[in-house]
């Protein structure tokens, strides 16, 4: 892999808008306040760990494209721009070609409930204006439309892995000279039919919304800060190789522990779901950081806040290294390994 540098991040998460209440978070270390959501029909209401209101409208709001987008697309759009810093002038000036990949499972689903629901009830009623936010590519477009960017857009759909896919495909973009630069979105908005769907398998879990964004560029042997150094091959979950298996065969594929090796991973305390992390890491002994403990299951979110949480530690200078591990929620298992390109020494 060429050198790929992380020259930026941002995070809409269950503890607000930016990195600086997603890093305060997790520096707590202590899971968020769940807050009750209503299931239509349902006397019960089911736990959540929503992002809270933005303290204030946020700027881009005012743009024709984000006027009635849905919340994944708000969150899509916050997380990329703050990635993308002060980059974000020499996209619209054309001056870097930027490519936009954006990882979802669930996607718009409270627009594709609404219009459907209309539909039903009186099909020549059902609002034309709210179909276009029901398709899974909408965030990616509204994220390309505001930045101005006409370069290469996809959209990627999986469980919490299919992030660090979007990482690797922004990689091979990269190194292929396609663009000068890739921003990678895994987001996800709340839903009841979602939440509950998952309580039917996992009755103790907690979902959660947001994004997360990385900001990737080719770079120089001169570069500091964070660099994307590699991406496991995707272990998929098949009938002769389950979860543990397939999450070995991911971790195999990474470096050992280090007293300086950060491991962040996708454990949330939830003996079942965790049994394959748990086994296939035990041989770690260095320093841990589990993100979904405080900020819940977000989906295809999580994949994106690992990473996040994980650069902004080395960004930091607490880590020579770090290693994600994401054993997704159905289909596979899948690691990365980012290096920290200021010399952060080990310690003595």
């Amino acid at each position: 892999m060429s050198l790929i540098v992380v020259r930026g991040c941002g995070a809409v998460s269950p503890a607000g808008w930016g990195i600086a209440a997603f890093r305060e978070a997790l520096a707590k270390g202590e899971p968020l306040e769940t807050k009750p959501l209503i299931r239509p029909g349902w006397l019960r209401a089911l736990p959540i760990r929503p992002v809270p209101p933005s303290p204030h409208r946020p700027g881009f709001m005012a743009h024709a494209r984000l006027r009635r987008a849905s919340a994944i697309s708000q969150y899509a759009v916050a997380a990329a721009l703050e990635a993308l810093g002060s980059d974000l002038h020499k996209v619209s000036e054309g001056a870097v070609r930027l490519g936009v990949i954006c990882c979802v499972l669930s996607g718009g689903v409270n627009y594709s409930s609404r219009f459907y629901s209309e539909t039903l009830e009186n099909p020549i009623a059902a609002s034309p204006l709210l179909f276009p936010e029901t398709v899974f590519n909408a965030p990616a477009s509204h994220v390309a439309a505001l930045l101005g960017t006409t370069e290469i857009n996809y959209t990627l759909v999986g469980d919490s892995g299919t992030f660090l896919l979007g990482l690797a495909l922004a990689a091979e973009w990269l190194s292929d000279g396609q663009v000068d630069g890739c921003v990678v979105v895994g987001a996800e908005e709340r839903d009841w039919l979602t939440v509950d769907a998952f309580h039917r398998f996992e009755r103790k879990i907690t979902l959660s919304d947001g994004a997360g964004a990385l900001y990737l560029s080719r770079g120089v042997e001169r570069d500091s800060g964070v660099q994307l150094s590699g991406i496991t091959d995707a272990h998929s979950f098949l009938q002769k190789r389950g979860r543990v298996r397939a999450s070995r065969a991911m971790r195999a594929q990474l470096p050992d522990s280090s007293p300086n090796h950060l491991l962040c991973d996708g454990t949330q305390q939830l003996s079942r779901l965790d049994a394959a992390e748990i086994a296939s890491w035990a041989d770690w002994t260095g320093p841990r950081l589990s993100p979904k403990e405080v900020f819940g299951e977000g989906l295809a979110a999580s994949g994106a806040w690992q990473c996040v949480a994980a650069i902004d530690a080395l960004r930091e200078n607490r880590y020579a290294a770090a290693n994600v591990s994401v054993v997704g929620c159905n289909q596979h298992a899948i690691g990365a390994h980012f290096v920290n390109l200021n010399g952060c020494a080990d310690p003595a």
